[in-house]
């Protein structure tokens, strides 16, 4: 397999636990790195060994050996980010929330088709071990029908209305931040299209603070999603079937056990996936898979998926009312 040579757009903390992670994927070339900041781009590289560094996305962009680029700049900049990289016939790999709406996505998804490029949302946890065993156990029947999947991300942060987490201008709230994830992973185990969806939420200062969803399917079975910013749980994901459940503890963090309780709630299988380094090292080697096979999209993460997650952020920003700066 080639080596595929990175380029990572934007400085920011997930760009760091990024990087380290390139550093531990074979056939990842830690090639090129922009920055608002030309110092700020130069200090990056040298902590992490980019060849390349730039004081804009655009310097970037024109360098012809950059073959895929992990964007990593706020939501609010994540429309526009994408349509750069696949103007300039980048290769995308984005941080989740994709777009701040369907339709931002719609023009990104048509753009990449047309220009014959790979495109992938960045949802590392659909590339982790113990997620794929969990949904490999689900879709086995290893716990009959689901009736229940409870999945929760909160996440205690101080009110700073200055932190993007709590700006609307940069798509903060707790939906696009943490929603994503357990909404992803209800989808991908329940299917694509809940019959039905309501939402309820703390909204302030323009963005959620607190979110509760609940997804219904015409087969009987329910999701049960929060996310928030004001609390903090156990944040564990529960899959409830008529036989048996599976569990993944604080999933989105640390290293991933996934376990599988029959009908008593006996332990009856039991599998430990240790991060090297971070977990983020899976999407890479995805990444770099699909690219050297030629692929366009992820079987993993394929973009249809990312598309109906959407939907249903769309739906549940209308019925908080939630409307971001950058969609007007």
């Amino acid at each position: 397999m080639e080596k595929i040579r990175w380029g990572v757009l934007s400085t920011g903390k997930i760009a760091h636990t990024f990087a380290k992670a390139l550093q531990a994927v074979e056939g990842a070339e830690l090639y090129a790195v922009s920055s608002r900041s030309a110092e700020k781009a130069a200090e990056f590289a040298k902590q992490y060994g980019f060849e390349k560094s730039y004081g804009s996305a655009a310097e970037m962009l024109a360098d012809p050996k950059v073959d895929v680029v992990y964007i990593c700049s706020p939501m609010s900049c994540h429309y526009a980010d994408s349509l750069a990289c696949l103007n300039a016939g980048k290769n995308v790999l984005c941080e989740k929330t994709l777009t701040l709406n369907g339709s931002q996505l719609d023009e990104i998804l048509e753009l990449a088709q047309r220009k014959n490029l790979f495109f992938m949302e960045a949802m590392w946890m659909k590339c982790l071990p113990a997620f794929l065993q969990a949904k490999s156990w689900a879709d086995e029947g290893r716990i009959g029908n689901i009736k229940l999947i409870k999945a929760d991300f909160l996440s205690l942060c101080e009110d700073d209305p200055e932190n993007r987490l709590f700006r609307n201008d940069l798509g903060g709230g707790a939906l696009l931040d943490l929603g994503v994830y357990p909404i992803t992973l209800a989808m991908s185990i329940l299917g694509n299209f809940p019959e039905s969806i309501s939402a309820v939420g703390v909204m302030k200062n323009g963005v959620d603070y607190d979110t509760m969803i609940t997804l219904r399917y015409s087969n009987g079975a329910y999701a049960a999603l929060a996310c928030g910013f004001d609390c903090k749980g156990d944040n564990g994901a529960y899959i409830i079937g008529e036989k048996g459940m599976i569990s993944l503890e604080n999933w989105f963090f640390c290293e991933q056990t996934a376990r599988l309780y029959d009908s008593g709630n006996r332990l009856i299988e039991e599998r430990y996936f240790p991060h090297k380094p971070n977990g983020y090292e899976h999407e890479i080697i995805e990444v770099n898979r699909c690219l050297n096979e030629g692929l366009k999209q992820s079987p993993l993460v394929p973009q249809h998926e990312s598309r109906c997650v959407m939907t249903v952020i769309d739906e549940v920003k209308r019925q908080l009312g939630l409307k971001f700066d950058g969609e007007k």
